[in-house]
């Protein structure tokens, strides 16, 4: 386990419709590696949902979006849900902070609905993500490479943008943050994970593999043509 000591993460979302896990997972990841979170959103309390459509918990947010920006923070964190980043995403605070991450070089990491801001914003264009499956036409029309991984992390022109697919991808989702904000960390908890840069004769540049076990490990080597 990393110590995140000293870094600062962002949240924002819209409200309602937020996928709960998407939200809540990666902000109690970060606060027990010591990390400081908070969560900005536009309506207070945010109304939770699991699984698109069940209603859930509500959540009281840290700050509202207009009273935050990125001045003091290390990444910038996108939670998904459907009618979450369908108002998120035509938000002009929410343009505004991802704006700012983008143009600070800081790590953004989106989720699921997420990377759907990254298109309203109109930052980023030409890099490579991966989203929901639904997301896919929207991300390509607005100027991105779109790829099918768990967990994508582009980190050209100097600035790291994390994206992965659904709540299933959390645990590699996680990870990525992580050893964005301290990349000499080799192992997460009693997982391994490995970012590819690049390998000759392989299709996975750019790609984060994540294992619980040392067998799993193994078979994602092999893909990484490592093993």
């Amino acid at each position: 386990m990393a110590d995140l000591t000293g870094k600062r993460a962002l949240v924002i979302v819209e409200g309602y419709g937020t996928e709960e896990p998407e939200l809540l997972q990666p902000v109690e990841f970060l606060r027990e590696r010591g990390a400081e979170v908070d969560v900005a959103a536009a309506q207070n309390p945010i109304d939770c949902v699991t699984g698109d459509r069940y209603d859930s918990q509500q959540i009281v947010p840290d700050k509202m979006l207009a009273e935050t920006g990125a001045e003091g923070y290390d990444v910038l964190i996108v939670p998904g849900g459907t009618v979450n980043m369908d108002r998120l995403r035509i938000n002009p605070e929410a343009h505004r902070i991802m704006r700012e991450f983008m143009e600070a070089k800081k790590v953004v990491a989106c989720i699921c609905h997420g990377p759907w801001l990254l298109v309203n914003a109109g930052v980023a264009e030409g890099k490579t993500v991966t989203s929901c499956e639904f997301n896919r036409i929207d991300m390509e029309n607005g100027g991105f490479v779109w790829v099918d991984e768990e967990a994508h992390v582009d980190d050209s022109d100097g600035q790291t943008l994390i994206t992965s697919r659904c709540p299933d991808d959390l645990p590699a989702f996680c990870a990525a943050i992580e050893a964005a904000l301290n990349p000499d960390q080799e192992y997460i908890d009693e997982g391994y994970y490995f970012f590819v840069t690049g390998h000759p004769g392989t299709d996975v540049a750019g790609q984060y593999f994540y294992a619980k076990t040392a067998d799993e490990h193994y078979q994602n080597c092999v893909k990484a043509g490592w093993a």
